[in-house]
């Protein structure tokens, strides 16, 4: 639905020596909302995102329609559904074994009593492990902003009106 009123045009590709002709939708247009409508904290409610939960399934929760599962992530500024989107549990463990390996359980850095990054040798100095650190950055990811139902019609409209 996103790229669905996107401008399209012909594009010419050469397959195999022969030149032929194809609809392309024009995916260089950056339409994202602006800034001073996301920092109006009247114009949004907080959602903690459900473990398991996707974009999808929370724009059918508050939307009624996953279709509108774009909305979710551009007012959140999330770009990227595998990076930016909070993990499942599971999810979060293969990618955690995938890239510290033996490691996971290793110190990734430390930490005062305030939360400050600190050197080891600092007084007080906590351990966070590399599993810690990144079960921290997943949980970050779950608050995330919705536009309320009420105002869904007007982002649409000014969405068209920005194509």
């Amino acid at each position: 639905m996103y790229f669905e009123d996107f401008p399209k045009f012909l594009y010419d590709f050469d397959i195999k020596g022969e030149r032929r002709a194809f609809v392309i939708t024009d995916i260089t247009r950056n339409i994202r909302f602006r800034r001073d409508v996301l920092a109006n904290i009247t114009l949004y409610d907080e959602y903690d995102v459900v473990d398991g939960e996707t974009p999808e399934i929370v724009a059918e929760k508050i939307y009624g329609n996953a279709e509108y599962h774009w909305v979710v992530m551009l007012v959140n500024e999330r770009f990227d559904y595998r990076a930016d989107w909070v993990m499942d549990y599971p999810r979060l463990s293969v990618y955690i074994q995938d890239k510290y390996g033996v490691n996971a359980d290793s110190p990734h850095h430390y930490v005062d009593d305030k939360g400050n990054i600190v050197h080891s040798s600092a007084p007080g100095a906590v351990s966070i492990s590399n599993r810690q650190y990144e079960e921290d950055l997943n949980e970050k990811k779950r608050r995330i902003k919705l536009i309320s139902p009420e105002l869904l019609n007007r982002i649409l409209t000014d969405f068209d009106e920005l194509l």
